[in-house]
């Protein structure tokens, strides 16, 4: 019996892998999410098809493939297979290539191939790949009666039809959820002073052309966006680099005699502060004592009467949030301070980039001396 069940686990030790969940970030609110939305997704999509297609009896109301659809759309929203023109030029591209091949290719199990396959190649150079449309190219072929007494219109009623009222539906029920779709990338780091230098924070690590060079040299395809894949990257140096010196927090290193200006003060006076003090970020306070935002000489020189017209939002943080998680937004070439705050948004103090540099100096330094 003992030898019987090491025997087991020797089994599921090595072969086990294959068969665990392999989405990252694939939390329980997030899979429940999915499964809410596509359940209304489907349905409603089902609902809104039999109002506008109920007198039409021959053609089908929805497009089978389209669940397998929802399942991208729904549970991994991020994919660049889940986003709109996949989901609709996907699998209409793939219905008029299944359409085209069953009514060329005479044997029915070469036209169910070559469905599929040009499907693939149709919707790699339209940049449409989306799985769901082998499975509608394949349906345009197997599809029997209905499908072959369609013909041309199937890839637009019902397959586009349903394509297009599923993200819409998918765009309003992610909306509702606090998701972002269709999926949006992080803005690019540029260079703020418009020289040919990359950016500060891309001058150290890794680059793009690193990231194409890795990605070549494994010699697969990945369901993740380039950009998605750098971002991912960077952030993972920054929570290295916090678990290694994140015991700082911003209460240890923020100033708290911070000079603010009240919002209805004159742009004259907010820069007569800056430039006495030698400071570049002024808090603006509002009348109700908390932050409205802050101002620098750049601001001010678009002002004319108000400050409130050139006051521009605030980088902000909390005391006890990590030192070091500052660095993304201290070095992206805009912000010189970040303002620290209590949940009501009264200023507590500021960590400007000379702080935070001589902080991590100071960690460095320690860690040498370790």
């Amino acid at each position: 019996m003992k030898n019987s069940r090491s025997g087991v686990r020797r089994f599921f030790g090595r072969f086990g892998r294959y068969f665990v969940p392999i989405l990252a970030g694939a939390t329980l609110r997030e899979r429940l999410i999915g499964c809410a939305g596509a359940l209304l997704g489907v349905a409603l999509v089902g609902f809104i098809c039999n109002s506008l297609l109920g007198g039409w009896s021959h053609l089908p109301l929805i497009a089978a493939p389209i669940g397998a659809s929802a399942v991208l759309l729904f549970a991994v929203p991020a994919s660049p297979l889940a986003q709109p023109w996949p989901i609709i030029g996907g699998n209409t591209i793939s219905a008029l290539v299944g359409v085209a091949v069953a009514q060329l290719a005479s044997d029915p199990f070469l036209a169910m191939g070559l469905a599929v396959s040009l499907a693939i190649i149709a919707m790699s150079f339209t940049r449409s790949l989306h799985p769901p449309g082998g499975a509608i190219a394949l349906s345009a072929v197997i599809g029997g009666p209905v499908a072959a007494s369609t013909g041309y219109a199937f890839p637009f009623v019902p397959v586009a039809l349903n394509s297009f009222l599923l993200v819409v539906l998918g765009i309003a029920l992610h909306w509702l959820s606090g998701r972002s779709y269709p999926h949006v990338h992080a803005p690019a780091v540029v260079n703020t002073r418009q020289t040919t230098d990359l950016p500060a924070v891309l001058r150290v690590g890794f680059r793009q052309e690193d990231i194409d060079a890795a990605l070549r040299s494994l010699n697969e395809t990945f369901d993740i966006d380039r950009e998605d894949l750098d971002r991912i990257l960077r952030r993972i140096e920054l929570q290295s680099l916090l678990r290694q010196h994140g015991s700082l927090t911003c209460d240890e290193i923020m100033s708290r005699d911070v000079i603010d200006i009240p919002v209805d003060a004159s742009p004259q006076r907010a820069r007569a502060i800056l430039l006495e003090r030698n400071i570049r970020t002024l808090p603006v306070i509002g009348e109700d004592g908390r932050l409205a935002g802050i101002v620098g000489l750049r601001e001010l020189e678009a002002a004319t009467d108000t400050l409130a017209a050139a006051v521009s939002p605030a980088a902000t943080a909390s005391p006890g949030d990590e030192a070091l998680s500052l660095l993304p937004v201290l070095t992206d070439g805009r912000s010189h301070a970040v303002v620290i705050t209590d949940p009501e948004r009264h200023v507590l103090g500021m960590i400007t980039q000379t702080d935070l540099l001589a902080a991590a100096a100071r960690l460095l330094q320690q860690k040498g001396d370790a």
